[in-house]
């Protein structure tokens, strides 16, 4: 199939990989020049403009989206008057599943289709393939599945659950679609919400072990430090590296998250290329609010989100009001140690 590609950043210049090495035919358009050459010389159509890249493609159009969230509607804008009945906009990136809901509205007045595709697969993906969980019409969603079952995973080594052998579609194959406009990136939603769940704990844990050599160390003994009753407790020296490896196989907390830390920890066991600034992109706090609308408890994701936002100083006003109490109240002083690092 013939395919537009908008966007070809982390992300969506190794779908098109993926797409071509499958037999697909892409024409490409970003921003940057410099990006569309490259892959030019891996096969793809380059395009030098949005209009360019309508022109090229026969019709019924395909125009994937791989493009900001905060860009997307513009993008839209800008496409649709140059689309035709029975064309197809795809969004890929982390859109907010109510703009896809409106935007499938808006759209339909035109004879455009629209499909929200929540895709996963990082900076990996053109290796290990992406999983794709896709809101929209039936109709359109069946048109492209070559475009989606080459994007995906497909099988693999993976074992499929037991009891699934007999049953029909494409979950399995790693892409599924999910229902209609705004399901995908609802579904994609969830599942960055407990991305983030997994990361804290990980995250967490290790830092617990980190921590374990803490009797080894001088504490000050006054009424501003809590005292560790028996340092002879925490004596321990751990190597993380070598203990998320261990845990990789056979542990019930294995998992390709970890592998990554696993290998980061050995290369950089202190982690010193990395400040600890940890940004979030939206579906985290969505997650939330659909959590909160539901009714539904989560403290795990909600925690996940907040610690996110701590670790980009959001918490340190706070925490000076903290300060500010306790010296009211008593007199406490701060400590030169208790200040956060610069």
């Amino acid at each position: 199939m013939q395919i537009g590609m908008i966007g070809l950043g982390r992300m969506g210049a190794d779908m098109v990989r993926r797409l071509l090495q499958n037999g697909h035919e892409c024409v490409v358009f970003d921003m940057k020049t410099i990006a569309v050459e490259t892959l030019e010389r891996e096969g793809a159509q380059g395009a030098r403009s949005i209009e360019d890249c309508v022109a090229k493609l026969a019709t019924p159009r395909v125009v994937w989206l791989m493009v900001p969230a905060a860009v997307t509607d513009s993008m839209i804008t800008t496409l649709t008057p140059l689309l035709d009945r029975d064309d197809i906009i795809i969004d890929g990136g982390n859109s907010y599943y109510l703009d896809d809901i409106r935007r499938s509205a808006q759209l339909q007045t035109r004879g455009i289709r629209y499909l929200d595709v929540g895709t996963s697969g990082g900076v990996w993906g053109a290796e290990r393939g992406y999983c794709l969980m896709i809101g929209g019409e039936k109709a359109a969603v069946g048109q492209l599945d070559p475009v989606f079952a080459a994007l995906a995973p497909g099988i693999g080594a993976i074992p499929r659950t037991a009891g699934r052998e007999q049953e029909s579609g494409t979950a399995d194959h790693g892409y599924l679609h999910c229902g209609p406009s705004g399901a995908g990136h609802f579904v994609k939603m969830v599942h960055n919400g407990i991305e983030y769940g997994l990361m804290a704990a990980y995250a967490e844990g290790l830092n617990i072990l980190h921590q374990a050599n803490v009797g080894k160390q001088e504490r000050e003994v006054d009424a501003e430090t809590t005292p560790l009753r028996h340092p002879e407790h925490y004596q321990y020296d751990f190597n993380l590296s070598d203990i998320t490896e261990v845990w990789r196989r056979g542990s019930v907390i294995s998992s390709w998250l970890l592998d990554l830390a696993a290998q980061e920890l050995l290369t950089h066991p202190d982690l010193e290329n990395f400040k600890g600034r940890v940004s979030d992109s939206g579906e985290g706090r969505w997650t939330n609010i659909a959590a909160i609308e539901e009714g539904v408890p989560a403290h795990v994701l909600s925690a996940a989100l907040y610690e996110r936002f701590s670790s980009r100083g959001e918490a340190d006003f706070a925490d000076r009001v903290l300060s500010a109490m306790r010296y009211g109240f008593g007199g406490h002083q701060e400590k030169a140690g208790d200040r956060k690092r610069e």
